[in-house]
């Protein structure tokens, strides 16, 4: 392999790959919903795997703790989350690398869908990106603890700090936002992306910290899971 095909290769992968990917397949089943009835019906949404607590309680039908974050409830839901994935998104993969920012949006948007099953409406069907956005959020603020002396990320954390205190409190004033979602993808974030480090720079962030964090995540998603079958049993 000769050096322009190397580093052509090199430019490719520091693209935001995965950034690219979840933005093919969300608007591939966001369009697929469209042609199906509409992504504002409530019966195309349950079709389609929106968190639905009848369906996870009777039906057993435990996926829908994941398909959420890729399903969105009308138009504006869908731009918004999806111009916020871009943005947000290529910063933290770059940052993150493509295997690690892949697993805290998924893990994150499942803490947040198993924070909605336990907390959330009991007859609310949920879906949206949000969940791994706050997550992907939380993974951008931890790092703030680990990189005070660089100005540019300290900056960007105190920004996306910012934000989402002004989001969180918006969100109490509306009924149509899942909040408890958020809350769940956002702690998941911070879990996450503490557990799985910076690469090439995992040996700066505490190893004992690292587990407990792994361990405290997994615990937190049992809890909400057994609570959200004894509230709604």
């Amino acid at each position: 392999m000769n050096y322009q095909t190397q580093m052509k290769l090199k430019r490719l992968f520091n693209q935001p790959l995965v950034t690219y990917l979840l933005l093919g397949i969300t608007t591939l089943v966001f369009l697929g919903m469209e042609l199906s009835g509409g992504s504002t019906s409530s019966q195309v949404l349950i079709d389609w795997g929106a968190m639905s607590r009848a369906e996870i309680i009777y039906l057993h039908e435990y996926w829908r703790l994941f398909t959420p974050m890729f399903l969105h409830i009308g138009w504006l839901h869908f731009v918004v989350n999806m111009v916020t994935l871009y943005y947000v998104g290529s910063q933290v993969e770059s940052i993150y690398g493509h295997w690690r920012y892949l697993a805290i949006y998924l893990l994150s948007g499942v803490a947040g869908n198993i924070a909605s099953f336990a907390f959330g409406s009991q007859n609310a069907i949920s879906a949206g990106a949000s969940t791994s956005l706050f997550g992907l959020f939380g993974a951008f603020v931890i790092l703030g603890r680990h990189f005070r002396n660089n100005p540019a990320i300290s900056f960007m954390v105190q920004r996306y700090a910012t934000f989402i205190g002004i989001n969180l409190i918006f969100n109490l004033f509306s009924s149509q936002v899942d909040i408890m979602g958020h809350i769940g993808g956002l702690i998941g974030g911070f879990l996450t992306a503490t557990a799985l480090a910076v690469p090439d720079r995992s040996d700066e962030f505490n190893i004992h910290e690292r587990i407990i964090s792994g361990i405290f995540f997994v615990f937190l998603l049992g809890v909400c899971f057994v609570l959200g079958f004894k509230k709604y049993s």
